[in-house]
């Protein structure tokens, strides 16, 4: 019986190795073009340097005057991605009250009226625009715009998750049951209202979930932003590599670790608070 012919044990047998070999096949051409090598890490040429700075990391530097300056970039941080998603929330929200098709009235006969209808496309491509664009890029555009510093990253941050949040919430709402919110709106109520006392409780809780989840991935983003001239931990952070202090690299690395391990703390317990 161990010796049966795979075909017989998995009808599906054939259909796995079929794919996999395509996925593998599509695979391949686009490693080549992204010049994957990770062999390079362990040449001869960048084995020994590499080994040197990572032995650097040990131990975090620890110093008084270097922990109340991670202190004060790591506020700064938790600043600018909370500012940037405040922000953000103050796009998603219009947007999103304005883009749900639940939420139209004119909807509610079964066909959206024509002018409905192109103010919620309309919404909708600006979402998509603002999304589309990366906060890096942002930021950089704002960096020319503002000069170096936060505000450059709070407004990249507030622009490309205004327009994540916006299509993420639509969609959250869309999803649900729209009975409640149906039966308000053709008793009169608005459009406010519906979203209030219709879609608002049964959604709370993901939408909640989201929102503190698109916050963590902010306070990642205001990281990587400092590199541009952004302000906050990340500028710091390349300013300690640029210069091989990986000590300093080992304690902004493990306040980064504590930030997200911090937020995603938060969500668990505004999920459970929502339940």
């Amino acid at each position: 019986m161990n010796n049966a012919d795979p075909r017989l044990r998995d009808p599906a047998w054939l259909g796995r190795i079929f794919w996999t070999g395509a996925a593998l096949l599509l695979l391949w051409p686009m490693l080549v073009a992204t010049e994957f090598r990770p062999w390079v890490l362990f040449s001869g040429d960048g084995h020994g340097p590499t080994l040197h700075f990572l032995s650097t990391f040990v131990p975090p530097a620890t110093s008084p005057d270097f922990l109340w300056l991670v202190a004060r970039e790591t506020w700064r941080t938790v600043a600018i991605a909370t500012a940037g998603i405040t922000l953000a929330l103050m796009i998603a929200i219009p947007a999103t009250l304005l883009s749900t098709r639940v939420l139209s009235v004119s909807a509610l006969s079964g066909r959206m009226a024509i002018h409905a209808t192109v103010l919620r496309q309309l919404l909708r491509w600006v979402l998509v625009l603002l999304r589309s664009i990366p906060e890096l890029v942002w930021a950089l555009v704002f960096v020319r715009v503002v000069g170096l510093g936060p505000t450059a990253g709070v407004l990249a941050i507030a622009l490309t998750y205004g327009g994540m949040l916006g299509k993420v919430y639509s969609d959250i709402l869309e999803s649900g049951d729209d009975h409640a919110t149906r039966n308000l709106l053709a008793n009169g109520g608005s459009r406010l209202q519906a979203f209030a006392y219709g879609l608002l409780p049964q959604n709370a809780a993901e939408l909640t979930s989201y929102t503190v989840y698109r916050w963590e991935c902010a306070i990642r983003s205001s990281v990587v932003l400092g590199f541009v001239g952004a302000g906050g931990l990340g500028q710091q952070l390349d300013n300690s590599t640029k210069m091989f202090a990986g000590g300093e690299v080992a304690t902004m690395l493990l306040v980064f670790v504590a930030l997200v391990a911090l937020a995603d703390h938060a969500s668990a317990w505004l999920r459970r608070a929502l339940a």
